[in-house]
């Protein structure tokens, strides 16, 4: 996204024809995005990505030749510019783990409607996560029991104590996200401007070596600065 207002360009990965076609066409008929391309395995995704540069990369996970999760693992390793959302049919721990931690910033069934997929490139385009809920239940629960999840959304597997350079208010605001608040909310809520929470959140990130609002959730959890209510 070069230009403000300029729609968020995306590449469409689905090895079934049927299934990447649909997403193709329904894709550009929402406002605020245009289609650059399909791809038809992970290679090719991979391929694709070099040559048209998108902002977004909608990628399945079940696909031959090379998954999604390790063409995820492959654009991250290149330092891609362009984000990945996943959409699949699998919501299994392995996948949803996987993908994340090869660097997806979004994570979606494929029973998502046109507005929740929408929503979701919009937003990784844009720098944040996008989560479906189920998904991102599944993550939290796993860090709270303890299981090896930690390092599948970039935290450091090691993490157990809070950065003590974090400021009291950058706590505040870590809470905050681990409750699943906006920015928005997060301001009204700490009664500062949203200007305000973009600087703290920008510092969570850069402190925490946290890349996304999904790993400070996961930050959150692991050094007990989640909410328990």
């Amino acid at each position: 996204m070069d230009q403000p207002g300029a729609p968020v360009r995306v590449l469409v990965a689905d090895d079934q024809k049927v299934v990447r076609d649909g997403l193709t066409m329904m894709l550009g008929l929402l406002d605020g995005i245009e289609v650059v391309g399909s791809a038809v395995d992970g290679a090719d995704a991979v391929r694709q990505v070099e040559a048209t540069d998108p902002d977004v990369v909608l990628m399945d996970l079940g696909m031959p030749t090379v998954d999604g999760v390790e063409a995820t693992r492959r654009l991250t390793a290149a330092g891609a510019r362009a984000r990945v959302v996943v959409l699949t049919t699998y919501a299994d721990d392995e996948w949803v783990f996987g993908a994340l931690q090869a660097g997806a910033r979004g994570y979606l069934t494929k029973d998502a409607g046109a507005e929740d997929i929408r929503a979701a490139v919009l937003s990784v385009a844009a720098g944040d996560a996008q989560l479906d809920p189920s998904v991102q239940r599944r993550l939290l629960e796993a860090l709270a029991s303890g299981r090896p999840a930690g390092t599948a959304s970039g935290v450091a597997s090691n993490a157990s104590a809070v950065d003590p350079s974090l400021t009291a208010r950058e706590r505040e605001v870590l809470t905050e996200i681990a409750r699943g608040l906006s920015n928005t909310e997060v301001a009204e809520r700490l009664f500062v401007s949203e200007a305000t929470v973009k600087t703290h959140v920008n510092h969570l990130l850069a402190k925490t070596g946290c890349r996304d609002r999904a790993a400070l959730v996961a930050y959150a959890y692991r050094t007990g600065m989640a909410p328990r209510d």
